[in-house]
């Protein structure tokens, strides 16, 4: 049984959705079975854990209970808190695991069904994007005398020059970097399962090939090419263990790095997702090729990590000579 399927048993989740045995045991199947993406569950389970502890709140301790006002009113109570993409998130949530209890005859209806979440349009990225040149400070600030810094450039580069995202870069496995046509591959595992493929840049090809080189990793052995490309560090020794890296033990490394190099920006993990994009474009790419290598469904998503009308605003508002 998964972990997601055991926190769905837990005592701490409030009554709400798990009075009955048959709402326990298919609540326990939406989030074990239904719900595929680990980053999804661990959203869709706190959005299930906020309404159940509003409802009891308010007295509702049976599903039965529940009306679209109720729902309504909880959006309401969390738009005071959280920002509208949450509660647009929880809504949708709600509105897929009432769906779900519909259909396991549960329920007779879903109360989430009519309520309408807040509005929200984005036509610019919030992500923090850096320049170029500060990109650039940032990878050649790196001591790579060390493995953990052959490894960190490799895995930022790799970020950097294919816009990964940060779950597939550390998903990858020492096989995913190989040789194709006589220059160097990477092989992604993106949202939904997908493969994705692209060749390197030249300066990720030669990041790669020396972390490789310097781990030892994937030479010999056919079972350690299945092995993680990005591994952890056992403890002070600089010596990689078998583990692969986990998205909050990268977005330390960066935060590390960037202070290191002292770059002030509040960097995370997709920030070289928007500063590789927005350099591309930046140097004559096209938007239909740079969603292409972004692997995202729709031009228009591509369109908010791209950063060049930052400048244009800013050398606009220099024009303010008081």
């Amino acid at each position: 049984m998964t972990r997601s399927a055991i926190q769905v048993q837990s005592p701490s989740l409030p009554s709400i959705f798990t009075a009955q045995p048959q709402a326990r045991k298919r609540m326990r199947d939406f989030f074990s079975s239904h719900i595929r993406n680990a980053n999804t569950r661990r959203a869709y389970l706190e959005a299930v854990r906020q309404f159940s502890a509003y409802c009891a709140g308010i007295g509702i301790v049976d599903l039965a209970q529940v009306e679209p006002i109720h729902v309504a009113a909880f959006v309401e109570a969390q738009l005071r808190e959280h920002s509208k993409p949450t509660v647009k998130q929880r809504l949708a949530a709600l509105r897929m695991l009432f769906d779900w209890m519909v259909v396991g005859q549960v329920i007779p209806a879903n109360p989430a069904h009519a309520v309408r979440g807040p509005k929200y349009t984005q036509r610019r990225g919030k992500t923090p994007v850096l320049q170029a040149d500060e990109a650039r400070a940032l990878l050649d600030a790196i001591d790579t005398t060390s493995l953990p810094g052959l490894r960190d450039r490799a895995l930022i580069g790799l970020m950097v020059y294919t816009f990964a995202r940060v779950g597939a870069a550390v998903s990858m496995r020492v096989e995913d970097f190989f040789v194709q046509g006589r220059r160097g591959w990477v092989r992604l595992h993106e949202k939904g399962g997908k493969e994705h493929e692209m060749p390197t840049h030249h300066n990720l090809d030669r990041y790669l090939e020396e972390y490789i080189a310097a781990a030892g990793i994937g030479k010999d052995r056919k079972q350690d090419r299945k092995g993680p490309l990005f591994r952890t560090v056992k403890g002070r020794t600089g010596e990689l263990t078998a583990n692969p890296l986990v998205q909050s033990d990268v977005w330390r490394m960066i935060r590390r790095r960037a202070s290191q190099a002292g770059i002030e920006t509040k960097i995370g993990c997709h920030t070289f997702r928007a500063t590789g994009i927005t350099a591309y474009l930046k140097n004559g790419g096209r938007l239909e090729v740079a969603q292409q290598m972004a692997a995202h469904e729709s031009a228009r998503t591509t369109g908010l990590y791209d950063r060049r009308s930052d400048e244009i605003s800013l050398n606009e508002v220099e024009r303010i000579v008081i």
